[in-house]
């Protein structure tokens, strides 16, 4: 009889075995799913049919969406249906950019945006007051995620906010995000996108135009698949890429996320790059591919901010216009319609699509250019009705904000409807079709939207187109299985993140990343131990996205510590075997130039060209008219946008003077010229006095270093055409891939979309086989 009680018990424990963690507990239901919760959260763990599920409601029974037995679709639908209207409004916010620790946590000083902060304190981790409160007061649950001091620290404060929010309401946990974090870029300076640093340690890799380069989509795959893996690690749950705009306008400075201008190697890399980040395997798989192990991908952006005009960006109004000059709007459309809604993978489509904040000009069968969030031909017609797609839809940030007093001043993005009050945006982008807003604290405005449309469709209807964007919201919390479990191990956390085999395979991508354009009398790989001469770069003064100036400075591309394990340095010239120069690519601050207010106060129209090589650049090539309008609410004096005639200058025009500088104290010895690529950019002003170049896409100098000694042979291929000169810029049309005269060198190599070398020669296989113009 003791014999059969022992094995009762022994049974019953291998249901359900409960751990100990510093700050929650988790509960193994065997065969089924692993409950994690804090004992700070006030919830009750319930038992049915020998099973445990977590009371998130406290109402001391099981509901259809706490029981983890059930589909997805039964369990969204029957919250969505207890959820009250501030419930719902809050599930529709996206937070306005969260660093970690806080600005306002109490830990710490210095300086975020531009602007100071002073605290002390609290723990790196603690929730501040204001995400208390926009995670409390207006029900907030999805928190876009910047800076983060650590993984342990980005893990403890992810225990902190689901403990938090686990204890109030519904218990709908929180579903985080993050721009892109793993390129160079985004972790060592603040080019990327809002991003200030993405701190800790992470696996580093290309970024869209260097994984583009590879011409492999099973690396990016693969690269989908770790990044993933770091993100559920550090609390991450949705990824706010990848940025599948068609890069057929070469002046767009943001074209350097892009996958390039090739709309079959641009939707083959988005199939695989969504594949990567959506899919679980094995014991990770909740249901159809999502699981523990997966992160969704927010697709961007809808569709396509690819083609703006003049390549002037969306982010200000001076870039608010989109154009077809080539009648070209449906092939933008593929990488979305062939790649991201059809995947190789289980998840089938990407789980959310954000719009750009451009109005795609002309586009709409009904006459109408609202910004394409606020587009209902955009969005429901083309997207939710031609296309069949009903994932959830968020808007860019700051699309419902009131726009700046002059059309280069960084604020809100209300295009076409500026002269809208903010509650009124939000209506018109529900309608158009929309769940969810991007950089919104509050819900105030979307509960007065909901008001208005009271009084157009009546209550029953707006509920129901509530309860709509609820469930859609709440399938993408669902399937990554935070109901059951959203809680880390802050040590294990720290142990994968960027561990040594995650990083090797971003640095091999990183390699196979770069190209080799020239390689005169085969002068590389230089494998002896010569000397070499790296000159010293000026980086000017440059304004970031806030309007704040960095200070100009004088120092080294590369860090000669690095460059001493491969060859001799020497600061003379005269000494050294061979040059090596870094440059990057011309640029115009960090809103990609288009826009002169100088420009405007003597009298212009304010409007200047962007410019792809170093010299002084004349548009006397531009367009006589711009397509599209002028400035109907800032300034509606200006009709035409046309910048014929006019001179600009980049700001790192000292770069092309470093190279020619460096050639003529090098003499007949050979320079060698890698130049850092964010867009196309002119190599005639230069090509010719050099020996070699080497292109890489915002990756670090290791890479290319071991591919000029020889390490690793050269096999990356150019995602971009390499124009000739800027008049065939001018001439070229904005929506419209391939349309340019390419740079052709000294040895007879065109720069053109997959054109590159290795030791042999120009590369021809499988890869310029299938993807090729």
């Amino acid at each position: 009889m003791r014999k059969r009680i022992l094995t009762a018990f022994t049974i019953l424990s291998l249901l359900c075995v409960k751990a100990q963690h510093s700050d929650f507990i988790l509960i193994n239901n065997n065969n089924g799913a692993t409950i994690g919760y804090s004992p700070t959260s006030g919830i009750k763990i319930l038992t049915v049919d020998g099973l445990k599920f977590k009371d998130l409601n406290k109402n001391g029974k099981l509901d259809k969406y706490e029981d983890w037995r059930l589909p997805i679709d039964e369990r969204a639908k029957d919250l969505a249906q207890k959820m009250s209207l501030e419930q719902i409004a809050g599930l529709m916010l996206y937070s306005i950019h969260q660093a970690i620790p806080s600005n306002d946590s109490g830990f710490g000083s210095g300086k975020y945006n531009g602007k100071p902060f002073s605290l002390s304190g609290a723990q790196p981790w603690a929730l501040s007051d204001d995400q208390k409160t926009f995670l409390k007061d207006d029900n907030l649950r999805h928190v876009l995620i910047t800076s983060v001091k650590s993984p342990e620290v980005a893990a403890k404060w992810n225990n902190q906010m689901q403990a938090f929010v686990e204890g109030i309401g519904l218990g709908i946990p929180g579903n985080t995000s993050t721009d892109p974090r793993h390129s160079g870029q985004a972790t060592g300076n603040t080019k990327a996108e809002f991003n200030a640093g993405a701190g800790g340690d992470i696996s580093i890799w290309p970024d869209g135009l260097g994984l583009a380069a590879t011409f492999d989509p099973s690396i990016v795959r693969k690269f989908g698949n770790i990044a993933a893996q770091e993100y559920r690690a550090l609390g991450i749950t949705t990824a706010l890429s990848p940025q599948i705009d068609l890069g057929t306008e070469p002046r767009w400075y943001r074209i350097y996320m892009t996958f390039g201008e090739s709309p079959e190697l641009s939707t083959d890399m988005a199939r695989a790059y969504i594949d990567g980040f959506q899919t679980s395997f094995g014991k990770d798989e909740i249901a159809d591919g999502w699981g523990y192990k997966s992160v969704n991908a927010m697709v961007k952006h809808w569709p396509s901010g690819g083609p703006e005009e003049g390549g002037r960006d969306g982010h200000w109004a001076f870039g608010k216009y989109a154009v077809y000059p080539g009648s070209n709007f449906e092939t933008h459309l593929k990488p979305f319609t062939e790649g991201a809604f059809k995947l190789d993978g289980k998840t089938s489509k990407a789980s959310a699509v954000m719009p750009y904040y451009t109005i795609s000009y002309n586009q709409s069968k009904d006459g109408s250019n609202y910004a394409n969030g606020f587009n209902k031909y955009i969005i429901t017609d083309l997207l939710r009705g031609k296309y069949g797609y009903d994932g959830v839809l968020c808007t860019d940030w700051l699309i419902t904000h009131n726009e700046g007093k002059t059309p280069d001043e960084f604020d809100g993005k209300p295009w076409g409807v500026e002269d809208k009050t903010v509650a009124e945006r939000h209506y018109i982008a529900l309608m158009a079709g929309m769940d969810q807003f991007g950089g919104n604290n509050v819900m105030g405005p979307i509960i007065e939207a909901y008001k208005m449309g009271i009084k157009e469709h009546g209550k029953a209807y707006m509920r129901n187109r509530f309860e709509q964007s609820a469930v859609r919201l709440l399938k993408n919390i669902f399937r990554l299985g935070l109901f059951e479990n959203p809680y880390l191990d802050a040590s294990e956390s720290a142990k994968l993140v960027g561990n040594p085999d995650f990083m090797k395979e971003g640095y091999d991508a990183q390699v196979k990343s770069v190209v080799l354009l020239k390689n005169k009398a085969n002068l590389l790989p230089i494998k002896d131990r010569k000397t070499v001469f790296i000159p010293k770069n000026y980086y000017p003064s440059t304004k970031d996205w806030w309007g704040n100036w960095s200070s100009p400075s004088l120092d080294y591309p590369i860090d000669l510590e690095l460059v001493k394990k491969y060859y001799n340095v020497t600061e003379d010239p005269k000494k050294a075997d061979f040059s090596i120069v870094f440059i990057s690519s011309p640029y115009s601050n960090n809103d990609g130039g288009g826009y002169d207010l100088n420009d405007r106060k003597k009298g212009g129209n304010g409007y200047v060209p962007i410019s792809l090589q170093y010299n002084s650049y004349t548009a006397t090539d531009a367009r006589d008219h711009s397509i599209a309008a002028g400035d109907p609410v800032i300034d509606p004096t200006i009709k035409d946008r046309s910048y014929k005639g006019k001179t600009v200058n980049v700001s790192n025009a000292m770069d092309l003077s470093t190279v020619l500088t460096t050639k003529n104290q090098m003499g007949d010895k050979p320079v060698i010229v890698v130049a850092n690529v964010n867009r196309p950019m002119i190599f005639n002003e230069f090509e010719s006095r050099v020996q070699g170049i080497l292109v890489r896409f915002g990756i670090g100098e290791q890479a290319v270093m071991d591919i000029i000694s020889g390490k690793y042979e050269p096999s990356g291929l150019l995602p971009l055409q390499m124009p000739a000169n800027m008049s065939t810029v001018e001439k070229q049309l904005e929506d419209v891939p391939f349309d340019m005269q390419c740079h052709t060198d000294t040895e007879g190599n065109i720069y053109d979309f997959g054109y590159g070398l290795n030791w042999s020669g120009i590369i021809k296989d499988s890869r310029t086989a299938k993807y090729h113009k």
